[in-house]
């Protein structure tokens, strides 16, 4: 998957042309050269401190860590034998960051015998330092529901949370720490040219203004950082624990984090995706941390399969719909009760405030079983007899096929039956969630017990279809395709649920 986003963005984001690598005088630019040679002598500073632009050099507590004679380039030193390093310290906060204030990281690397600070002239140079910075701590939505017992206005929530949202909001924004952080220095040592880096490198290769050489690319490596491992920073926490490493890394690797990281192309989607996407991410980073390599491999394999057969049927269902002629057969009061169900889906998921792609998603469904409705009866506009004397009235009218054939009364018998199922059972659900759950209002009543029942006993309206093929002795009339397609996809999903976290 990452290996796919990259190469996806590699393509559209293509480098500039090559004649802007040239320079004022139409000369082509010479390439440049990494400041750090392999197998450099370096010194580590780490400093923690609550300004974005560091310059207390000389406090000692801002210091964190610092490691002597590390060498660029190197991958067989440290614990491991892998080149990484580790520390592990507690910051202490002031108050400001207990109120939701931030904290930065100041990471530099410096050639041996040189100092990172400009006001020691003897000791620092400005070729021989190399510095990055971030935000260490992530800020996060918290939303607070407003639910209770409709007949009892009790509520089951915590009385602080409900206090908290008397004072801040239903939407509060809260900033929250992660004890692990991996700082990586990129061995690489590519002529790059200025002007002519490809993305997403251009973003992290610092070129310096005077000798046209780059310098080494230090980058935040969190993407193991699991959404769930992140816990809330207040007041009660005096010290926050830190763990930090230093590790080198390849080019290549390198290349697919910053792709995987990068979220510019989705800002028209909003913040909130974004929350949602690293929610859903987790499961991915959890089953490729978690899994046998064997089972996942299998699972990418009919992941893709399941794409396909997902868009067959959807391809299919259209097109069995749109040529179809006779009626005889299939139950029409189906499609009307289908139109029904994604209507409340619709409507429960803009009251739950779910994601804009599943928005989207679900009115495209809403959209085609509407389509269908013209496809299984004959629907016009009246326009001599309007609604209110302005809007033309929508007629329906069942196609001759339809009345015609024996299939109308079969399906009018079948949905009288059901009925008798259906409505005692939506009575007891009704009942049921009126006493037992919590809700916002009535009306988001209404739709989370419709959209609960249809969940349970959705199963049951695939009957009246049922009860008509036995009486016909007959299955010709139906959409086989369509319907093979999504039974191959339900032993997909079966495995799907022993490899990801599926609701």
């Amino acid at each position: 998957r990452i290996f796919i986003i990259w190469a996806i963005s590699s393509w559209f984001r293509r480098g500039p042309a090559p004649q802007e690598q040239s320079s004022g005088g139409g000369t082509p630019r010479a390439p440049s050269r990494n400041l750090f040679p392999k197998d450099t002598l370096m010194d580590l500073y780490v400093y923690i401190s609550e300004h974005e632009h560091f310059t207390d050099f000389n406090v000692s507590s801002a210091l964190f860590w610092q490691k002597r004679d590390l060498v660029y380039g190197d991958w067989t030193s440290g614990e491991n034998a892998d080149g990484c390093y580790e520390h592990y310290g507690e910051v202490d906060i002031s108050q400001s960051v207990q109120q939701n204030g931030s904290i930065y990281i100041h990471v530099y690397f410096t050639k041996s015998g040189f100092h990172p600070d400009p006001r020691q002239k003897n000791l620092y140079r400005r070729l021989a330092t190399v510095h990055t910075s971030r935000m260490i701590n992530k800020y996060k939505r918290r939303r607070f529901q407003k639910t209770k017992n409709l007949l009892t206005g009790e509520t089951e929530a915590d009385p602080e949370m409900i206090k908290r949202a008397e004072d801040y909001g239903p939407v509060e924004v809260i900033s929250h720490w992660h004890p692990n952080l991996t700082i990586n220095m990129v061995d690489d040592h590519t002529p790059w040219v200025k002007g002519s880096v490809p993305p997403p490198l251009d973003q992290y290769v610092k070129f310096d203004a005077i000798s046209g050489d780059y310098y080494p690319i230090l980058y935040f490596n969190d993407y193991w950082n699991l959404q769930k491992d992140y816990f809330p920073i207040n007041e009660t926490l005096q010290r926050l624990p830190f763990r930090l490493s230093f590790c080198p890394l390849s080019l290549w690797r390198w290349q697919l984090y910053a792709a995987q990281s990068t979220k510019s192309p989705w800002n028209f989607l909003g913040e909130d995706l974004y929350e949602q996407s690293d929610e859903e991410q987790d499961s991915v980073k959890v089953a490729l941390l978690e899994t046998n390599p064997y089972l996942l491999a299998l699972t990418i394999v009919v992941s893709i399969v399941h794409s396909i057969f997902e868009f067959l049927a959807f391809k299919n269902d259209i097109q069995f719909w749109n040529s179809r002629q006779s009626l005889e057969g299939l139950s029409v009061r189906s499609v009307f009760f289908g139109v029904f169900q994604s209507l409340v889906v619709l409507l429960y998921i803009l009251d739950n405030e779910t994601n804009f792609v599943v928005q989207v998603s679900v009115f495209i469904g809403l959209l085609i079983d509407l389509w269908k409705i013209t496809k299984v009866m004959d629907v016009r506009l009246d326009r001599e007899n309007k609604v209110a004397g302005v809007f033309p009235r929508v007629t329906f009218k069942d196609k001759s096929t339809y009345i015609e054939s024996s299939t109308k009364v079969y399906d009018d018998m079948a949905f009288r039956y059901l009925s008798w199922i259906l409505f005692p059972l939506l009575g007891c659900y009704a009942v049921y969630s009126l006493l037992y759950l919590e809700h916002k209002g009535w009306y988001s009543w209404v739709l989370s017990m419709l959209y609960g029942f249809l969940l349970t006993f959705g199963f049951i309206t695939m009957t009246p279809q049922l009860f008509i093929n036995y009486k016909l002795k007959s299955v010709a009339h139906l959409p086989w395709r369509m319907l093979t397609y999504k039974a191959l996809n339900t032993f997909i999903d079966d495995l799907f649920a022993f490899v990801i976290k599926m609701p």
